[in-house]
C-alpha cells in the first residue's frame, strides 16, 4: 500500500530544519523574554530586508493585522470598505468589527482576484446607499497578487486608501514589486499552513508610512503612548509572541528556496493537467507563492471527483465552498452591481490539490494519475 499523501507537509519541512528550530526555541526558553523579546525585533528587520518595506510590524495573527490597519485609519460606522466576496471571512470580518460596512465585489475567474468592473460597481453601490467609501482591500488569493496597477489608479482617482490582504501571497511579486510594498499597507498571516508559517498564530503589517507605523505599534500594545500605562488611543493586545518570532526567523532563511520549489511543483502540475482540467496560470510579470494549487471543475462533478481522489489516497480541499455574501453572517451586507456571478460559480467549481515545497515528482505523478483517472471516468460515464 502506498504511503498517505499529505495535503500540506509540515513534517517534511521539520525534517529539514528541525535542529536549528529546536535551538531557536530553546534560546527563547532560556532567556525568558517571552513577550516582545529580542527575536521580535530581529524578525521584523529580517522581514523588511526580505520584502523591501520600510516598516514591518509583527502581530498576533493575520486577522489582527487587518483590524489594526482599519483602527489606525479611523474606520467607523457609516464608512464602506470594498473587498472581494470570494475569500476567507477575516477580510470582511474586521470591517464589521469596527462598525463599518463591507461592500462585496466580484473576482476574475482566471486569477480568482478582484475584478475592476465590479470594483467600479461597488463604489456606485456604496454611494447609492449614502455610505462613505474610504478604502479598498484586495485579496491575493492562493498566492497570486491582484492586478494592482488599475486598483491603485482607481484609489488615487477616488481618494481611497489601499490595504493589500496578502495572507496567502507574502513572498510573491507584481510587475517588479514585492508583496509588502504595494498600497498604504499590506497585511499577512503566518498561520502554520501559509507559505511562511509559524508554529501557532502570527501575522504582520508592512508599510512605508512612518506615521502609520507609529500608530500601528501603539495599537498593537493596547494603544500605549510613551510608556506602558499611558494609553493614548484604543488598541488591542496584538503582539506576536517571541517563540513564534524565533520560529519565523528560521523559516524565513529557507523561504526563498521553498518558493522556488512551490513554483516547480505548480509548473509540473500544469504541464501534466492542462490538457484535462482548467489549471491556474500566472500572468506575465507576476510571481506566485502557490499557497494553494486550485483547479476549476467546469462541467465535472466536484463531489464525485473528490470522492474518487480520496479513494485513491489523494486529499483535496475546497477554498471556498460559499462566497461571503451568501454566508449567514454576511448576507445582509451590500454587493456590487446586480450580483457576483463569478464568485458564485467559482464556489461550485474550485478544488485544491496537495501543494507544498516538498512534493516529489513521484508523489505528484500519483496525484496526477488519480486526477486523470477520475476525470476520464466522468467522461466515460457521460458518454454512455
Amino acid at each position: 500500500m502506498s504511503d498517505p499523501i499529505a495535503f500540506i507537509d509540515l513534517l517534511a519541512q521539520r525534517a529539514r530544519i528541525g535542529a536549528a528550530m529546536d535551538e531557536a526555541i530553546l534560546r527563547v526558553v532560556n532567556h525568558g523574554g517571552y513577550i516582545m523579546g529580542p527575536e521580535v525585533a530581529t524578525l521584523e528587520a529580517d522581514l523588511s530586508a526580505f520584502c523591501g518595506a520600510k516598516h514591518s510590524i509583527s502581530c498576533a495573527n493575520g486577522t489582527d493585522a487587518l483590524a489594526m490597519v482599519l483602527m489606525a485609519k479611523g474606520v467607523k460606522a457609516g464608512d464602506a470598505i470594498l473587498c472581494p466576496s470570494f475569500t476567507f471571512a477575516a477580510t470582511a470580518e474586521v470591517v464589521a468589527w469596527v462598525g463599518a460596512t463591507p461592500i462585496f465585489v466580484d473576482v476574475h475567474e482566471d486569477t480568482f482576484n478582484l475584478d475592476m468592473a465590479s470594483l467600479e460597481a461597488g463604489l456606485k453601490t456604496a454611494r447609492s446607499l449614502k455610505l462613505n467609501p474610504v478604502g479598498v482591500v484586495p485579496v491575493d488569493l492562493f498566492g497570486l497578487p491582484a492586478d494592482y496597477a488599475p486598483i491603485e489608479a482607481f484609489c488615487a482617482r477616488e481618494g481611497l486608501w489601499l490595504m493589500c490582504d496578502a495572507a496567502q501571497s507574502f513572498g510573491a511579486s507584481y510587475k517588479g514589486r514585492k508583496v509588502g510594498v504595494i498600497g498604504d499597507a499590506t497585511t499577512t498571516s503566518f498561520f502554520p499552513a501559509k507559505p511562511l508559517g509559524c508554529y501557532g498564530d502570527g501575522g504582520a503589517i508592512f508599510t512605508n508610512d512612518d506615521e502609520l507605523a507609529t500608530v500601528l505599534r501603539s495599537i498593537r500594545v493596547h494603544g500605549q503612548g510613551t510608556e506602558k500605562y499611558d494609553n493614548v488611543r484604543i488598541g488591542v493586545n496584538g503582539r506576536l509572541d517571541t517563540m513564534q518570532a524565533a520560529v519565523l526567523i528560521e523559516k524565513l532563511k529557507i523561504f526563498p528556496s521553498e518558493i522556488e520549489a512551490r513554483n516547480r511543483v505548480a509548473q509540473y502540475y500544469n504541464e501534466h493537467l492542462r490538457d484535462v482540467a482548467i489549471v491556474p496560470e500566472v500572468p506575465e510579470g507576476y510571481t506566485s507563492v502557490w499557497a494553494q494549487y486550485t483547479l476549476r471543475m467546469g462541467r465535472f462533478d466536484r463531489e464525485r471527483f473528490q470522492a474518487d481522489l480520496k479513494a485513491a489516497g489523494v486529499p483535496t480541499a475546497v477554498y471556498y465552498p460559499k462566497p461571503l455574501h451568501q454566508q449567514t453572517a454576511y448576507k445582509g451586507y451590500p454587493v456590487a452591481g446586480n450580483g457576483l456571478p463569478v464568485s458564485e460559480r467559482l464556489a461550485q467549481e474550485v478544488v485544491s490539490l496537495p501543494m507544498h515545497p516538498y512534493l516529489t515528482p513521484a508523489v505528484q505523478d500519483r496525484i496526477i494519475a488519480a486526477v486523470k483517472t477520475a476525470l476520464a471516468n466522468q467522461h466515460k460515464n457521460a458518454a454512455e
